[in-house]
């Protein structure tokens, strides 16, 4: 079975266990490799879509491991018994949905040693939940894949604050010196300066113009200038605080070589 590399490195992360269970399944493909290859014995596929499902059913019985892997229609973790599954893999949802899906589900989450998740989106919400509700982000990885920047993480029974740093950009990324991981912050960075730029430009700009303008007109249109403006300079603040946070990471990466290289 033919798998990206994105599932190729979330199957990666999946610890030995007795049972997965695969929140939001698509096509089964991670179950029945990680059954077929022997790191869990047994899987519970779960979609809240009939489709998929179905797509995950011809999968399991291509495999023929219909014995060892069950299908349900379940949204998120409502389908699983509690203590059920030892390995819980949610891979491919936004972050805010992991995050609900696994808030919601505390109970059926009580017999999981390890969770591996793939969010696609807010990855510092995901690893915040993680930190305040009892897991231990374990091993980290990052992919890209057509053009597309993946991160995602094994997380274990612990306890382990977070910096703000390490929300935004992943504790063991930082540590590893992840390439793909430096490789997004210098891409990111000047994404950034290119906006802020462009930003600062903008608003420059329409000062000028502002000042060309009649008092009558500006009278007529300030608090409508005003909304404009403070919005202009609050998406440049943003920015601008985004990239003392990546420039934070890389400089934190810089340091770490140099004290190796010593």
């Amino acid at each position: 079975m033919m798998l990206s590399e994105r599932l190729r490195a979330v199957c990666a992360l999946c610890p030995h266990g007795e049972c997965l269970a695969d929140i939001g399944t698509d096509h089964g493909y991670v179950p029945v490799t990680l059954v077929e290859e022997g790191v869990v014995h047994r899987a519970v596929a779960m979609d809240v879509r009939k489709g998929p499902l179905s797509r995950a059913d011809a999968s399991v019985k291509e495999a023929g491991l219909s014995d060892r892997i069950s299908l349900r229609l379940s949204d998120g973790l409502d389908g699983l018994k509690a203590g059920e599954a030892d390995v819980v893999l949610i891979a491919g949802m936004g972050g805010p949905l992991t995050v609900r899906i696994l808030a919601a589900g505390e109970e059926k989450l009580s017999g999981a040693k390890a969770l591996v998740l793939q969010p696609q989106s807010e990855i510092g919400d995901v690893r915040r939940y993680l930190s305040t509700h009892g897991w231990r982000i374990l091993r980290e990885n990052m992919v890209l894949e057509e053009g597309k920047y993946y991160p995602m993480m094994e997380a274990e029974r612990g306890q382990e604050p977070l910096s703000r740093l390490q929300l935004q950009y992943g504790p063991r990324l930082l540590e590893k010196r992840h390439p793909v991981l430096l490789q997004y912050l210098r891409h990111e960075e000047q994404t950034l300066l290119t906006v802020l730029g462009k930003l600062r430009e903008s608003e420059k700009t329409s000062g000028e113009g502002r000042g060309l303008e009649t008092e009558r007109t500006q009278d007529a249109d300030k608090d409508g200038s005003r909304k404009k403006k403070d919005t202009g300079r609050a998406g440049a603040e943003r920015r601008a605080a985004r990239i003392e946070q990546v420039q934070m990471a890389l400089e934190l990466n810089k340091r770490a070589q140099g004290g190796e290289a010593r």
